[in-house]
């Protein structure tokens, strides 16, 4: 049996928001919600389940959906989009390849 998962108030909030500016979008734009989902390759329960915020759809999808749309994410356009990407690539490969649990006890008892 599958557990259901929670989470928390501002997760469900931001699915909403996000839900409603694809409704939005989509409206705006004239189109029903069958040809976006054709569009998308996707169900109309789907599209449904994202437009209502539901969190079970999978990201890339639901990022798709916004996409075709004009939901712009992450408030940058295309160009900006790469560009941020690209410094995370560079930032990344700074980074550590993994973290692990510190071993040693930290005195923090001055």
């Amino acid at each position: 049996m599958k557990r259901k998962r929670s989470y928390s108030r501002v997760t469900k909030q931001a699915l909403s928001v996000f839900g409603k500016l694809i409704r939005v979008g989509r409206t705006e734009r004239g189109m029903t919600a069958q040809d976006l989902a054709d569009r998308a390759n996707i169900s109309r329960t789907t599209l449904y389940n994202i437009e209502k915020g539901e969190p079970g759809p999978e990201i890339g999808t639901v990022f798709e959906v916004a996409t075709l749309v004009g939901v712009r994410l992450f408030d940058v356009d295309e160009s900006e989009l790469a560009i941020h990407n690209a410094r995370l690539d560079e930032k990344l490969t700074l980074l550590p390849k993994s973290v692990r649990a510190s071993k040693q006890e930290v005195n923090d008892d001055f």
